[in-house]
């Protein structure tokens, strides 16, 4: 397949699910049911962090897990109600403990900062050449420094040279691509172009038969190389392409 027959193949499949109805069965539709920018960062991060496995189960407890807050997770943060969690289970290897870990980082974030966007302008996310990488670390460093030095590869992986980093790649879509279609585009710090592809199992398989992916391990290497191959396609939007290869995956080449 040439080059403009494989973008023509991808813009086929992306018209196909690239449509609000998307949102119905994704985890995106979580922070999609909030207006406040607090809200739908909390929600976009912590649902992103238990994205991975059967997609039923993500949802089922992605329901759970939001259902505590009351439908206000700004306020669930900032009045310490994550204190009350136990030892609970929340999804799979993800615990009580490493959600309260993960929201305390983010009070922490919020008491000097009125988003995490902001805290992530101000550190400098944007100016990197890998600005999810760049987001990952700065996130890393207020969580530790909420929870008295203290990391936890639960929430945030720790290598961050090799990680695909893909949860923090999904909410980062999310937040910053201005579709108005699925993604939410609330975020400033990071532009749509500088985004990087959430790269799964699926995904990577689905791009190597196309031939868009050569390297074999899914990592960041990986992630790079896609992600490379997409911007010569849309060099403003390269992650919308993560809906063609999620619909092509799922549907079949």
């Amino acid at each position: 397949m040439s080059e403009q027959e494989l973008k023509k193949y991808l813009d086929r499949h992306l018209a196909m699910i690239h449509v609000p109805s998307f949102a119905d069965s994704d985890p995106v539709q979580f922070p999609r049911r909030f207006s406040r920018l607090q809200d739908i960062e909390i929600a976009a991060f912590t649902v992103a962090t238990i994205a991975w496995g059967r997609r039923a189960m993500i949802l089922r407890d992605a329901e759970r897990m939001l259902s505590v807050w009351g439908g206000k997770p700004y306020d669930y943060v900032m009045n310490e109600g994550y204190r009350a969690l136990g030892t609970a289970n929340v999804h799979r290897t993800f615990f009580e403990p490493d959600l309260a870990y993960m929201l305390k980082g983010f009070r922490h974030i919020y008491l000097t900062h009125d988003s995490i966007d902001s805290y992530l302008k101000r550190s400098g996310a944007g100016q990197s050449d890998s600005p999810a990488w760049a987001a990952a670390e700065a996130l890393q460093r207020a969580m530790s420094e909420a929870n008295g030095g203290v990391t936890n590869s639960r929430c945030l992986p720790s290598n961050l040279t090799q990680t695909a980093l893909k949860r923090i790649n999904m909410a980062l879509r999310w937040l910053v691509r201005d579709d108005g279609i699925v993604d939410l585009g609330v975020w400033k710090c990071i532009r749509p172009d500088q985004l990087f592809i959430p790269l799964d199992v699926h995904v990577g398989n689905t791009a190597r038969r196309l031939g868009l992916l050569r390297r074999t391990a899914n990592d960041r290497k990986a992630v790079e190389e896609l992600t490379d191959r997409l911007r010569c396609f849309c060099r403003e939007d390269p992650v919308k392409y993560d809906f063609a290869l999620f619909g092509i995956g799922v549907n079949g080449l």
